[in-house]
């Protein structure tokens, strides 16, 4: 029997088993990177009292780090980085430090950013006096002096850690060379581009040193725990008291790093990486940009796609920073928030103003973070529902479960419906279920999608399509029995430990900045362990991702 699900579907086992159409969906497990059982180490093997390293490979600053660490440098707010070209998103994120390669259109993007960063910089006395007081009015006799005093305060924040002897010398006559036969604010911007260019400032460069206890193991220095702790929750440099930590010896011990974590989880400068970790693990980032029919869908338009972006990410953030939120909360919580405009689209009287704020929900219409009219319309490619891409979205990026797309042969055999050949999605649908090169792949997908056929092509909660009533049954893989529409199938979503495990994986992903492998599972066994014993709380998640061996020990072997 021929599949188009060519490769693996759940785990690295399925193709095994039946060429990848073989066995049900429970069968198939939760796999993926999410589940301890797609290789590597036993749960016994990680319990076996010995330190386990993780991977760390260099890292280079995103986009998104770019940007926040020259507005803390700098105070350069224009995000200058957003002129680079993007980055191969790897683990979903776009921070996987095995694709952050570097092409020679990037190398000279960034100097033509570090050069228009430089220049606002010192474009004023005003500017000039914001990197040091002496710098507003400088003379001839002291300009030397004031160019020392900014290369000693510039290098070691934009380095992240403290200079090396000579290092402050040779940005000095960086500085020389810049200001002959120009100006002293000319002098200072090449010193400035020069920083922008560096490696220490390009990349959290971590050498570690030898472990007091046990020489024969890395850990980061003071310098190098202070950085990823600031990456991790700030997405930026670390900030002074971070720094004085370091210098002290306080993050040389689990608990003295969490007890910063604690802190910076706190402060609101949290929230932007929060927003930007669900900017890519949903459907949410391009609202804004949505096209839909204006005749079909006259009441949707990209300011209410901005809106229905705000709206998730204000739930998220009062969930999981006030509310002290679960993932199953999130997935199943009745409430959600709004302003004015977006009650008026999703028909919810009672609410004026722009001021968004809490509203309770209809919860036989809606639950929880899936049932948004952001998701659902963020799952949608067009102006018709897709059950297919709407159920690859929950299997593959909430359920870790890995749904290869057919190549070849197969490729040439798998068609899309036309639009008009049912009157429902399940009917237009229903062939890739019937189909066995489609069928392998589509039974794992499909019937999830089924399941959100109430919401339409903007989230709109419906009962029929074309006059014709929706059934929207459905199920969850890995589970038992059915589901009789979104509400049903988001509670079941909610109690699965695949959905946990899987939540985990990814933060564990963004968070240390890989893919993870078959050798990091005892550092996925370590933080879903963690997830599950905090009764699968989202803010302690973001504490144990700090507490793992991967966090606080480095592997020798690797260069």
């Amino acid at each position: 029997m021929a599949s188009g699900c060519i490769g693996t579907v759940g785990d690295a086992d399925v193709e095994a088993r039946g060429s990848g159409a073989g066995g049900d969906s429970s069968a198939a497990g939760p796999g993926g990177p999410g589940d301890p059982s797609s290789g590597g180490p036993s749960q016994a093997a990680c319990d076996d009292g010995e330190v386990h390293p993780g991977r760390a490979p260099l890292r280079r600053l995103t986009r998104f780090e770019y940007n926040n660490t020259v507005r803390d440098l700098l105070g350069d707010t224009t995000q200058p980085g957003f002129s680079l070209p993007s980055e191969d998103l790897g683990n979903g994120f776009g921070n996987d430090a095995d694709t952050l390669s570097v092409s020679s259109l990037l190398a000279e993007q960034l100097g033509t950013v570090a050069e228009g960063i430089a220049q606002r910089a010192t474009a004023t006395p005003e500017a000039l006096a914001k990197l040091a007081p002496c710098a507003g009015d400088v003379d001839a006799a002291s300009e030397l002096a004031c160019a020392r005093t900014i290369v000693e305060r510039l290098a070691p924040r934009a380095y992240r850690r403290p200079l090396a002897d000579g290092e402050a010398d040779e940005l000095l006559a960086l500085y020389t060379a810049g200001r002959e036969g120009a100006t002293f604010a000319a002098g200072v911007a090449t010193v400035i581009e020069a920083l922008l260019q560096t490696p220490d400032f390009l990349y959290r460069i971590e050498w570690g040193s030898p472990d007091p206890a046990r020489p024969e193991l890395l850990r980061p220095t003071g310098d190098e725990m202070a950085t990823r702790l600031s990456y991790l929750f700030w997405g930026t440099m670390p900030d002074e008291e971070l720094r004085v930590a370091a210098q002290a010896g306080e993050l040389s011990t689990k608990e003295g790093v969490r007890a910063h974590a604690e802190r910076m989880l706190d402060d609101p400068k949290a929230r932007p990486v929060l927003r930007f970790f669900f900017d890519n693990l949903l459907p949410i980032s391009n609202l804004a940009d949505l096209e839909r029919d204006a005749e079909t869908f006259p009441t949707f338009s990209r300011s209410i796609g901005a809106l229905l972006r705000e709206e998730t990410q204000r739930f998220l953030e009062h969930e999981i920073f006030e509310a002290d939120g679960t993932w199953a909360s999130i997935l199943t919580a009745p409430y959600s928030f709004m302003n004015g405009p977006l009650a008026q689209f999703y028909g919810i009287p009672g609410v004026t103003g722009d001021e968004f704020r809490k509203v309770e929900l209809d919860t036989t219409q809606r639950l929880g973070l899936l049932t948004q009219a952001g998701v659902m319309a963020g799952t949608t490619h067009s102006n018709m529902t897709n059950p297919v891409v709407r159920g690859s979205f929950v299997v593959q990026k909430l359920m870790c479960r890995t749904i290869p797309l057919p190549t070849g042969a197969i490729l040439e055999q798998v068609k899309p419906p036309e639009p008009y050949t049912g009157d429902t999605a399940r009917q237009r649908y229903s062939q890739h279920s019937k189909d066995p090169v489609c069928a392998g792949c589509h039974k794992f997908m499909d019937p999830i999608g089924f399941a959100f056929e109430n919401y339409d092509a903007v989230g709109l909660f419906r009962t029929t399509e074309n006059d014709v009533e929706i059934d929207a049954s459905g199920s969850v893989p890995g589970t038992e029995g059915t589901v009789s529409g979104p509400i049903e199938l988001v509670q079941k979503l909610a109690e699965t430990e695949e959905a946990q495990s899987c939540f985990a994986t990814r933060w564990t992903e963004y968070a240390y900045g890989l893919t993870l492998r078959s050798e990091d599972a005892c550092t996925r066994e370590a933080v879903t362990t963690a997830f599950k014993a905090s009764g699968y709380n989202v803010k302690e998640l973001l504490i144990e991702l700090t507490q793992t061996d991967a966090f606080h020990y480095m592997d020798p072997r690797q260069e």
